[in-house]
């Protein structure tokens, strides 16, 4: 198997506040973290290289030099080689600039190795927006197979079996390789690292990619290709409180709470 993750660095969202005045985010203080949902796009192809018995996991990211510390955190737990994509060209960009320059690192690591990742897995969505776009955009500029939200994966002889959750429980899709998967929360997290392997990592040289190398027209990139525009954002307003039934029976707490959610229209 050869796996490409895309990962990505984010702001601990349980510590981000949004200024009252500003309605922006608060971000100065807030240490960054690999985001959540990409740690299970990481550990799924650790378990996928496991079922295989062989294979290669290469890890990307887009930002400044600071996101290494994320790349390292994917060395630590088993990835092969990473690369950050670093560049004031591709600065300011929004989901389609970024999915356009993963997209173009992508094609740039197929000609250097001379073959092509057989899975491309990202975490559904960044904790710190909710749009859950970049990994279908990837899909669209590739031209390959796209099953989305999956919380298991594995390997077929035709290619690989999602495991997706739904209203009824769960529903099975199957795509051939190669493909491009977007992971929601699993039922495993990712592993810790070994001694061995977290010493390692502290000292790899990680490499870094810029436009030079990474080819996307300027109007393709950064905030020139970025026609995305936030207009504003806002903490939403709790409207009410939750009722607790206490101080009576369980058969009556019951048939209190069945006649208030009927009340509700909830039921």
């Amino acid at each position: 198997m050869n796996i490409l993750v895309c990962v990505k660095q984010v702001p601990d969202t349980t510590m981000v506040k949004i200024d009252p005045v500003k309605h922006t985010l608060i971000r100065a203080g807030v240490p960054s973290i690999l985001n959540t949902f990409d740690t299970y796009a990481l550990e799924t192809a650790l378990q996928l290289r496991e079922a295989a018995g062989e294979g290669k996991i290469t890890v990307i990211s887009m930002g400044p030099d600071q996101a290494k510390a994320i790349l390292r955190e994917a060395l630590s737990v088993g990835a092969d080689e990473t690369y950050l994509i670093s560049d004031r060209a591709f600065g300011g960009a929004d989901t389609l600039a970024t999915s356009r320059t993963l997209a173009a690192t992508i094609q740039l690591l197929e000609e250097k190795n001379g073959v092509p990742f057989d899975l491309i897995l990202c975490g559904k969505q960044a904790i710190d927006g909710d749009t859950g776009q970049v990994g279908p955009e990837l899909s669209q500029h590739l031209g390959r197979c796209l099953i989305t939200y999956a919380v298991g994966l594995e390997l077929t002889e035709n290619g690989i079996k999602a495991k997706r959750e739904s209203d009824e429980g769960y529903d099975y899709f199957t795509a051939p390789l190669p493909a491009v998967v977007t992971m929601n929360k699993t039922p495993y997290d990712m592993r810790w690292p070994n001694l061995t392997r977290f010493r390692k990592a502290r000292v790899a040289d990680i490499p870094v990619l810029t436009a030079q190398e990474v080819i996307v027209p300027e109007d393709k990139r950064g905030l020139k290709g970025s026609p995305t525009k936030v207009k504003r954002t806002y903490t939403p307003v709790r409207e009410k409180n939750g009722q607790k039934l206490a101080g009576m029976p369980a058969a009556d707490a019951a048939k209190k709470l069945v006649e208030l959610m009927g009340a509700a229209k909830l039921i």
